[in-house]
């Protein structure tokens, strides 16, 4: 997929919280400043988060509190590795019993992350105009999830992070 304003990156984002089921798992990978903290924001407010969602680069996570669940934001890109996420006991929360984990920079502690996910990956495109969005499902998240979000984006023609 192809998005080539932010809004489009938004949608997608509101489209996959408003998809998304307690012990999944996100992992959000691309270049810095390449729109994964803009797709988890409307991801939140697609769960019913309301409020603001800073990037938790210095406290690695973030827990809010959504509409049914709620939404772990793992930003790992200053951790050490794995054996760090281990000795936080940040690992109990991938996945979560009672929400979603979604997480940044999942590169930093890959052992620690689980089979089932789905991995999204966005990169700069069209000299840095657009970005390049792929949706790779994994394990017991399958190709139905990813038609699901993406008839849910369709259905949604405008984002609005009111």
């Amino acid at each position: 997929m192809l998005s080539t304003v932010e809004n489009q990156t938004q949608r997608l984002g509101y489209a996959l919280g408003a998809c998304l089921r307690a012990g999944d798992v996100v992992l959000l990978e691309g270049e810095m400043g390449a729109g994964k903290s803009v797709l988890t924001r409307a991801a939140a407010r697609g769960m019913g988060v309301c409020g603001p969602v800073p990037s938790p680069t210095f406290t690695i996570l973030n827990i809010h509190d959504g509409r049914e669940m709620k939404l772990y934001h793992f930003d790992l890109y200053r951790l050490e590795g794995e054996d760090a996420l281990y000795e936080m006991g940040l690992d109990e929360f991938i996945p979560a019993r009672d929400g979603v984990s979604l997480i940044e920079w999942p590169q930093m502690a890959q052992e620690a992350m689980p089979p089932d996910h789905l991995a999204i990956d966005i990169r700069y495109a069209n000299d840095g105009m657009a970005r390049a969005i792929t949706l790779v499902p994994s394990g017991a998240f399958d190709e139905a999830r990813i038609s699901e979000i993406l008839d849910k984006m369709e259905a949604c023609h405008e984002y609005s992070d009111d």
